[in-house]
């Protein structure tokens, strides 16, 4: 394929949203450049395969070390292939705050508040429950209840309603605040991911490229024309008539960026890329809910792990889901959870956690066996900021990431006032009736102890933004219509052009970012 009216690099969450709705109606030709596979195996569509990702589905990058985290370096896994990262996520579908967008709006992010997006999340939504004030029942993205959520996952419930925190069946309606079951991106018991929803339907005008790895934009005369790109050790172009649209996600948008040309000076300088925007703020402003995990071994049944009897009970999981698309592999793990607020003075909850009904330590990568239950605890709006840099000018080289974890003091302040209150959650009955043995046991009162083990065990739980972000002032990446400024024809339409990261998890916030910029693209081009 040698041109299209529009080109779209990356299939990810918001990329698969933006080519879907463009090559709607055929009155563009669209071109998807993906860097990774199809993603139609059973390990991407069975849900309780998220933790058994390989090098085709995860670009499993690291961080620089940290000194937040006493000098290790973090996991940051990103999707690769359709549907990006919601090809491995937990599928949980989770907005945020109507207070994060009105901050958006406040911040210069003009069009961006809640009651300006809400109709586009509805647009997007086909929620089981159907249709209200807050949901969409006849969208691509299919929202549906859990098939078999664990009763561990309905004791978490109970032990943090007896502590006086409200129930919530519904973290996106009327309110966020509350204790309750998640919601998940599935459809009849299969992973339901962004590709599946807006490209699942073939058209004349669409053409898909996989395995294509984008290597810099092309630039005439100011305006974006073009992708110079790597397909089975072949270099290539594709022309684009109308726009280009970078959707790689917030750590390949910047690295495309600056190799592109469009970065800080001086940093492309050093890599000996010709400079065509001198922009600081591509690849800084990274935010990234820095999240802390308790893990409880139980002998109670049914619980997940790693055992000679967890194994055969998972085959026959596994056979039921193969004939029946229902059962323990219809699990997102992260079943039920909770939005509270610790700080009296937060406009919005700010502590969030996932329980989980298996032991899952370092992200699920660590040998122990057993079985158990665990929960995390998250900051949701972080102070702390950090960076994605060049490594090379190699777009084979993975970026340097540096999330910055912990760097600003009053995160850590609030995530142990967060991993206080989920302790004493853990501890209730009927939760407590599970019998957890804590693999790493900490006394949550001793100040020093509990934040030796925070910055001895923390991580990321996947929801990193804002390293293209838009804005109204000179120094935003992109403008409140997603354009790149200081070129024409380029737009970005990932979770890079978060301004702030949002309360909550980022996968339905990046769908609704693909659409928009959908409208923004359309709009220009007429």
């Amino acid at each position: 394929m040698d041109d299209a009216d529009i080109i779209v690099i990356g299939c990810g969450s918001g990329g698969a949203a933006a080519a879907g709705r463009l090559s709607e109606g055929g009155k563009y030709r669209v071109a998807v450049l993906e860097a990774g596979g199809r993603n139609a195996s059973a390990t991407t569509l069975m849900p309780a395969m998220l933790a058994r990702q390989t090098p085709k589905t995860n670009w499993a990058y690291e961080t620089v070390p940290q000194p937040g985290l006493g000098g290790r370096r973090g996991y940051q896994p990103r999707g690769k292939g359709l549907g990006g990262s919601s090809a491995i996520n937990a599928m949980l579908y989770v907005r945020g705050n109507p207070w994060d967008y009105d901050n958006w709006a406040a911040l210069g992010c003009t069009g961006w508040s809640y009651a300006d997006v809400l109709p586009v999340f509805r647009r997007a939504e086909h929620n089981v429950r159907g249709a209200d004030a807050w949901h969409g029942g006849d969208g691509p993205l299919w929202v549906s209840e859990q098939l078999c959520p664990h009763p561990a996952s309905f004791a978490f419930i109970e032990a943090a309603a007896s502590l006086q925190l409200p129930r919530n069946d519904d973290f996106n309606g009327e309110r966020q605040e509350g204790v309750g079951l998640y919601q998940v991106t599935q459809r009849g018991g299969e992973r339901w991911t962004s590709a599946r929803a807006y490209l699942g339907e073939a058209r004349p005008n669409l053409a898909i490229l996989t395995d294509v790895v984008a290597e810099r934009i092309l630039f005439e005369d100011g305006r974006a024309v073009g992708v110079a790109y790597r397909r089975k050790g072949e270099r290539r172009t594709i022309r684009a008539k109308g726009a280009v649209i970078l959707a790689g996600g917030v750590f390949a948008t910047p690295q495309l960026l600056m190799l592109s040309g469009i970065g800080e000076g001086r940093q492309l300088a050093e890599h000996g890329i010709p400079v065509t925007v001198d922009r600081p703020a591509v690849g800084a402003n990274l935010q990234d809910h820095c999240d802390y995990t308790a893990i409880y071994e139980s002998d109670a049944p049914g619980l997940m792990g790693k055992s000679l009897k967890g194994n055969l009970r998972a085959l026959g999981a596994i056979a039921q889901w193969h004939l029946k698309r229902t059962g323990a592999m219809t699990t997102p793990f992260a079943e039920s959870g909770a939005f509270v607020t610790v700080d009296p003075a937060s406009p919005a909850p700010d502590i969030q956690y996932h329980f989980v009904i298996a032991p899952v330590d370092d992200h699920g990568r660590a040998t122990a066996g057993g079985h158990g239950y665990s929960c995390h605890a998250c900051v949701l709006r972080p102070e702390s900021r950090g960076s994605v840099r060049l490594a090379s000018a190699d777009v084979a080289d993975a970026p340097l990431i540096d999330p910055a974890f912990l760097a600003d003091p009053r995160d850590m302040a609030l995530l142990k006032q967060g991993v206080r209150l989920m302790y004493r959650i853990m501890a209730a009955p009927p939760l407590a009736a599970y019998g957890g043995r804590e693999r790493y046991p900490v006394d949550p009162d001793d100040d020093e102890a509990l934040e030796a083990m925070i910055r001895a065990r923390s991580d990321t739980i996947y929801h990193p933004v804002g390293t293209a972000r838009m804005g109204s002032d000179a120094d935003a990446v992109c403008d409140p219509r997603l354009r790149v400024r200081g070129v024409d024809g380029l737009y970005v339409a990932d979770a890079s052009i978060m301004p702030r990261l949002v309360s909550g998890n980022t996968n339905a916030p990046t769908i609704m970012i693909g659409e928009r910029c959908a409208d923004f693209v359309r709009a220009d081009l007429g």
